[in-house]
């Protein structure tokens, strides 16, 4: 078998699913079926996760839109999960399946602790997400991908880890921050340059809440604060005391303070509190 062949421009790089279609290997889907994308089904995707370690461990956060292409299909969807006490997942992909992968995860972490009556190593509980997101490869290739985020605090370490991950099921740990989704790009790069290693917990939250917040300004597929409905990004912790949710309350007025100094960097009282 010959290597494909790209002309200047056309090289897929480390797209593994864009080398796949454009080396014709991906077979034609029978009429009706789902063939490279959702087919016309109107599949939801949710979009932009991340999350960031600081001073006591984990922050995740995902914005709550889905698109079913062109359209938005919902806008208060959760996207950041549990995984067990000490860990979490936030998906970003196909959401049906996504959502069932991560069901599925939480139940044989709890089986694993019931059977051995312990908690999995937080390595182990990401090598099983792998697999996970391995044996779904078949239907990313069919445009039902699913890119997760696991992050946890290793109660062996006394430490926040984060690991993202890509289609085939690699598995990637990263030091301080990972992003996954359509606006990925956006809020990691506001990750980045806010990033320090001291964050406390309120200004970690407050960075990820800003990361977003850029992101949907410049990604149609992640939802921004909306202030008229009251729908705000989920924001979670990771800590020696478990996963906790950080509160709706506290996430509304951090975004008005972050609506408030946005507007008065730009000078105009129209920022968009909406998107």
């Amino acid at each position: 078998m010959n290597l494909p062949y790209f002309p200047p421009g056309a090289d897929p790089g480390p797209d593994f699913a864009r080398l796949v279609r454009d080396s014709g290997l991906q077979p034609p889907a029978p009429e009706g079926t789902l063939n490279g994308g959702d087919g016309g089904f109107g599949i939801p995707h949710g979009t932009t996760c991340l999350a960031v370690r600081y001073a006591d461990g984990v922050i995740m956060a995902g914005d709550r839109r889905a698109t079913s292409g062109h359209l938005i299909s919902h806008r208060n969807i959760e996207k950041v999960f549990p995984g067990d006490r000490f860990s979490g997942v936030a998906i970003a992909g196909a959401a049906g399946p996504a959502v069932q992968m991560v069901r599925l995860f939480q139940l044989q972490l709890e089986h694993y602790e019931k059977v051995e009556g312990d908690h999995l190593s937080l390595e182990g509980k990401a090598n099983q997400l792998s697999q996970m997101v391995a044996q779904h490869l078949p239907m990313a290739m069919q445009g039902l991908a699913v890119v997760p985020i696991f992050a946890g605090y290793d109660l062996r370490r006394g430490e926040g880890r984060l690991f993202q991950y890509d289609v085939t099921g690699g598995r990637y740990e990263e030091a301080d921050h990972t992003a996954t989704g359509s606006g990925s790009l956006h809020a990691g790069t506001v990750v980045k340059l806010g990033w320090r290693s001291d964050l406390t917990q309120a200004d970690g939250v407050d960075l990820v809440l800003d990361a977003l917040f850029q992101a949907a300004d410049e990604d149609s597929a992640t939802g921004g604060p909306d202030l008229l409905r009251g729908i705000y990004p989920i924001v979670a912790t990771i800590t020696e005391r478990g996963f906790e949710r950080v509160d709706e309350a506290e996430l509304a007025e951090r975004t008005q303070v972050l609506v408030e100094r946005l507007r008065a960097q730009r000078g105009s009282p129209a920022a968009h509190d909406n998107h």
